[in-house]
């Protein structure tokens, strides 16, 4: 385990060195993943064949004197939810079981061609559905810290992967949390970029002004690094930010100094309070604490607007799942099931039996939901309305960043909860992404820390940093100074107290 509990960067070091190579350290990860895996169901797709055969291309490389980039060589795991090319590609859904992708998402193609090798696909909550992981439709993924609950959603594949040392590195997506949510309750590092600042070519979407693709990894510095490989403009994507990213490893290595002195830092008054578990608020306390004791200022802002923040974004989410999720006809790909019954079906007979078949409840719940939502009639009093609270929180997050350099908040209001606790309350499930949600709907980067643990449960906390848009080299530099502060009192990384998987 001493090699597999190394940060990304510790591993590219002990490349450089020569200490070890790629193939081993790949195959190390493979034997952890099937030692482990049968039991967490991070991965729902290894490819041990193809992660082990780019991996020796990349000691070649390494030979030769011809490195592609930082991480050549370190392996990674890739959510479910980008386009692989030769390896399946379900979005964690029936209606896309064995489908395989002729081509690779940017981010997947950005990873090769800086010679990471792709252990697997991990699971996710059906079509990033979900803040739990539950509603994948090849069954849930377990928390590593405790196997009986929840690794966040939809992301939790990738988040437990890291959290149980099956990668160094994966891949997540945040549409409304699902990146950074994740990270609060394993203890790992979540990062969601600016709208844009990543290609979501090949990223099957959900809510397309709402996805976004990022790093999730076991430190501050490893996300950088894996934001500096897969960011930048992509001619591919329309919504792509045609301008460089800021210098990401640099703030990180600025910020693990642990001196913020000049730095302001908001408290956002509304992200706290009623609903959140009061070891969550007290490790945030603490953790703010020592922002100010590295030279931070620390001021209380206010943003009305995030209170109606949740109910905005499940009115403009399902609006535009339900126009995307519209392709799976059963005519073009993926699954297609006949009507029982039906000698001579027609395409909307086919359809309906395919989509009754192949969607999960939650699926359709957010179908039913977003296309009402839409409906002649309905337009302007919900999706119209929501779009307006939508402008009204960007408002809010300009005035507060008026005041302060970043935003800092409880990542999740709970720790992680029992597996089937909340399966039968839809509500009480969407309110996982209370915290994170005006971020994606701003188009704000934010990135989640690990605070410790909460006294109640000894479950991780996760402590949330929001910048401005394009300004996600500020995360960076707060996220490793309160990363390096907290180590310092843990006396190493929050991970290696994470307890040993057994079946």
């Amino acid at each position: 385990m001493s090699l597999l509990s190394k940060t990304a960067a510790e591993l590219a070091d002990l490349l450089a060195a020569g200490e070890t190579t790629s193939v081993a350290l790949t195959q190390a990860y493979l034997d952890r993943i099937a030692e482990v895996d049968t039991h967490l169901h991070a991965f729902l797709h290894v490819d041990a064949e193809g992660a082990l055969a780019q991996a020796a291309a990349s000691d070649a490389r390494r030979a030769a004197g011809e490195l592609l980039s930082p991480l050549d060589g370190v392996p990674i795991a890739v959510k479910d939810v980008l386009a692989t090319s030769g390896l399946p590609t379900t979005c964690g859904s029936k209606i896309l079981e064995g489908w395989i992708p002729p081509y690779d998402a940017t981010v997947v193609a950005r990873l090769k061609a800086a010679g990471l090798p792709i252990l697997g696909k991990t699971n996710m909550d059906e079509f990033a559905m979900g803040s739990s992981t539950e509603h994948s439709a090849y069954g849930p993924t377990r928390n590593p810290w405790d196997t009986d609950r929840i690794p966040g959603g939809s992301g939790g594949g990738s988040a437990a992967a890291i959290a149980a040392s099956e990668a160094p590195l994966a891949i997540g997506t945040d549409t409304g949390g699902s990146i950074r949510q994740p990270g609060a309750v394993t203890g790992t590092v979540g990062v969601k970029p600016t709208y844009g600042g990543i290609s979501r070519y090949g990223l099957v979407a959900m809510a397309n002004s709402l996805d976004q693709a990022g790093p999730v990894t076991r430190s501050v510095l490893d996300a950088a690094l894996l934001h500096e490989v897969i960011g930048g403009h992509d001619p591919k994507d329309s919504t792509s930010i045609d301008q460089p990213l800021p210098a990401l490893v640099a703030a990180a290595r600025q910020g693990a100094s642990g001196d913020l002195t000049g730095v302001r830092i908001g408290v956002i008054s509304e992200l706290r309070g009623e609903g959140y578990q009061p070891g969550v608020e007290q490790r945030f306390d603490e953790a703010v604490a020592l922002l100010t004791q590295a030279g931070a200022e620390v001021v209380e802002v206010s943003c009305p607007s995030f209170t109606h923040a949740l109910a905005a974004y499940y009115l403009i989410m399902p609006s535009e799942a339900s126009s995307n999720l519209a392709r799976f006809d059963a005519m073009r790909y993926g699954l297609r099931v006949l009507p029982d019954g039906v000698a001579d079906p027609s395409a909307e007979e086919v359809m309906r039996a395919t989509r009754d078949a192949g969607f999960g409840d939650e699926v359709k719940r957010r179908i039913i939901l977003g296309t009402y939502a839409l409906s002649s009639g309905y337009y302007d009093a919900y999706y119209g309305q929501a779009q307006k609270v939508r402008t009204l929180i960007s408002r809010d997050f300009e005035a507060a960043f008026a005041k302060a350099d970043v935003l800092v908040s409880p990542t999740a209001p709970t720790t992680a909860f029992k597996i089937g606790e909340k399966l039968d309350d839809p509500l009480a499930m969407y309110l996982n992404d209370v915290a994170t949600i005006p971020a994606n709907l701003a188009g704000v980067p934010g990135i989640s820390v690990p605070a410790g643990l909460a006294p109640e449960d000894g479950l991780p906390v996760g402590f949330q940093v929001l910048a401005p848009a394009l300004a996600d080299d500020r995360l960076y530099r707060v996220g490793a100074a309160l990363e390096a502060l907290l180590e310092k009192q843990w006396g190493g990384s929050l991970l290696s107290q994470v307890p040993e998987v057994t079946a």
